[in-house]
């Protein structure tokens, strides 16, 4: 039998749990959105921010925050089986347009009038569409350039073309290598990976006047100017990179440069803000910007990419994840990044209006290098040579996450020393014809 002290016990225990349900349940909350992102510093940014979403829409966050390469083979592994894990993912120019003709994505072309389509740069607006549809928000967009201590360029008697060719960045890692005082010549990336190692090194290929692949989908990775190119990398890293170099990924080597370890990196255009804020760098003071090195032709120097927030066919809460794209990736973003931590550190690359704000452009003397690599870029035409697929770092068809992989993998083989550049390139040539042939593109 329950006595009276026990009832006024269970009682006040019933009461609080109905409390606490009513406080975590509020009417008119909103579901929680499973989000899958990068862990790159924008996207780490947004998810410091995120609270301020909450608190307008009563909407809850789960963040499940990935390296690149893991967030890549899960959401592709996601959403290509049907899985229903994620409310938003962060996908890049190269998924959105697969994705959204496999139907995996739902369109957002009605973010609302006040989302100002119109403001997107129309080279970043065509790389996450497909047959003229959006499938993608983009949250920032990058190219590549050439970051460099001006310091020690100065202490050298160097200077630093605007546009430097390979030849000059060879010079200059040379004479700046220094490894006894921890400063290395170049860093590059190394971790094998086609948004990765491959990343940088696709466009390495094309300045030296290469292609993936002929009109007829014949590889071309034993051809001389493959052969030259990545010879050229392994030379220049091997001699003048840091220790480690062969698992140095993008974040790595931000953090080198930021640290005051690498004289010289060419990389993506977005990590620019990160390196004046000194905050986050020692360099903040020393940093210099110049267009992405020329070997032999412009085509395809320089990348041209967007990260963006997209929503699975998947998902349950498809007009919550709505308001999410519309508060993530839409001017007035760009403002609360600028107000709350500094203009310098505003998503970058996607929109004109960004590049008409006095207060970016004097916190951003690399806007204007910036904006011009991201508008020069033609996705349709990366090479000198005629290619039957779009993409500056990428081949934009399916079989491409397999195929740079496979060659990510080689080169880093060749670079290490498990094989000659010859042999890896042979290998990678046998493993992307086997691709594209099991995918149908050749006979």
């Amino acid at each position: 039998m329950t006595s009276g002290k026990h009832i006024l016990l269970w009682l006040g225990a019933a009461t609080g749990a109905i409390l606490s349900a009513l406080v975590l349940y509020r009417p008119g909350a909103g579901p929680e959105l499973t989000i899958g992102t990068v862990n790159n510093a924008d996207m780490i940014l947004m998810q410091r921010l995120s609270s301020e979403f909450e608190k307008q829409s009563g909407i809850r966050l789960n963040w499940v925050v990935l390296g690149e390469n893991v967030l890549r083979q899960r959401l592709t592994v996601d959403i290509a089986t049907g899985g229903n894990t994620f409310d938003v993912i962060t996908i890049g120019s190269y998924e959105a347009p697969l994705w959204g003709a496999r139907n995996w994505l739902v369109p957002v072309d009605d973010l609302g009038a006040d989302y100002d389509y119109d403001d997107l740069f129309a080279v970043v607006r065509q790389g996450v569409s497909y047959k003229g549809k959006m499938y993608a928000a983009p949250f920032y967009a990058e190219s590549s350039f050439t970051y460099y201590r001006k310091d020690l360029f100065e202490k050298a008697g160097l200077e630093m073309p605007e546009q430097p060719s390979y030849e000059q960045i060879r010079r200059f890692a040379a004479r700046l290598h220094a490894p006894a005082h921890n400063v290395y010549g170049i860093c590059l990336r190394g971790e094998p990976g086609w948004g990765q190692n491959m990343a940088y090194l696709g466009t390495l290929v094309y300045t030296f006047g290469g292609r993936w692949v002929d009109m007829k989908w014949q590889p071309q990775l034993t051809t001389p100017p493959w052969v030259e190119a990545i010879r050229f990398y392994v030379d220049l890293l091997r001699n003048y990179g840091p220790p480690g170099a062969s698992t140095n990924g993008h974040n790595e080597n931000r953090a080198l440069f930021a640290n005051g370890n690498c004289a010289i990196w060419v990389d993506a255009t977005s990590a620019a803000g990160y390196f004046l804020d000194p905050n986050q760098s020692r360099v903040a003071r020393t940093t210099g910007f110049a267009r992405a090195p020329i070997a032999k032709v412009p085509n395809g120097a320089a990348w041209a990419w967007s990260w963006a927030l997209a929503i699975p066919r998947s998902s349950r809460h498809v007009r919550e994840a709505k308001q999410f794209l519309r508060w993530a990736t839409g001017k007035q973003y760009v403002t609360l990044v600028g107000k709350r931590f500094g203009w310098v550190l505003a998503p970058p690359g996607t929109r004109k209006s960004t590049y008409e704000n006095p207060a970016y452009l004097r916190a951003a003397p690399f806007a204007r290098l910036v904006r011009d690599a991201i508008l020069a870029a033609d996705l349709t035409k990366p090479s000198a040579l005629p290619v039957p697929y779009i993409g500056i770092q990428y081949m934009g068809i399916p079989e491409f996450q397999a195929i740079g992989t496979d060659v990510g993998q080689e080169v880093s083989a060749a670079f290490t020393g498990g094989e000659t550049v010859e042999r890896a390139l042979q290998l990678a040539q046998t493993e992307t014809e086997r691709e594209l042939r099991r995918g149908g593109y050749l006979k």
